[in-house]
């Protein structure tokens, strides 16, 4: 099972919607969406169930993120290229990449996946520090995932094969 290929299934992520999401304004919103959600979780101390609006705010702008802003004018940006390193991971079983960016990327989505338990227990008992253990393990680890689509891109550009020891 794949789960890259499951998530990007669930999203309904094709050709036009990854154009769009690379976009910076596309990125960097998708980044505070996580601490948004965490935040509308924490608001049922003040708001009760209100706090499932907001929540379904932030899930359906996860959503339709990708597809909200334009086509980035330059391709060159950090931000673009994370999400076009990040098309050509989840096509490496069609297009081999080299095999430390696949390991890397495999490890660094351990590390944003290993948030997600504390992130959960935190937002469930309103404990501040295991809150922010999973917020920054999992964004953490995914925007380092993102620096490393960074390199693979520039790798696979190049036609290298192999770019560790």
């Amino acid at each position: 099972m794949d789960v890259f290929a499951l998530a990007e299934r669930a999203m309904r992520m094709d050709d036009a919607a990854w154009a769009r999401h690379a976009n910076p304004l596309s990125v960097w919103s998708r980044v505070a969406a996580l601490p948004l959600l965490a935040a509308a979780i924490w608001s049922r101390v003040w708001l009760g169930w209100w706090c499932l609006l907001p929540a379904a705010a932030v899930a359906a702008f996860v959503y339709l993120n990708p597809r909200l802003f334009p086509p980035p004018a330059r391709t060159d940006s950090w931000a673009a290229r994370a999400t076009y390193g990040e098309r050509l991971f989840l096509a490496r079983r069609k297009t081999p990449i080299p095999s430390g960016h696949r390991l890397v990327g495999m490890i660094l989505t351990g590390v944003s996946a290993a948030g997600v338990l504390p992130l959960i227990y935190g937002l469930a008992v309103l404990a501040i520090w295991p809150t922010l253990l999973g917020l920054s393990l999992a964004m953490g680890g995914k925007l380092w995932f993102c620096d490393r689509m960074v390199w693979l891109h520039q790798d696979m550009r190049k036609g290298a094969t192999r770019t560790e020891p």
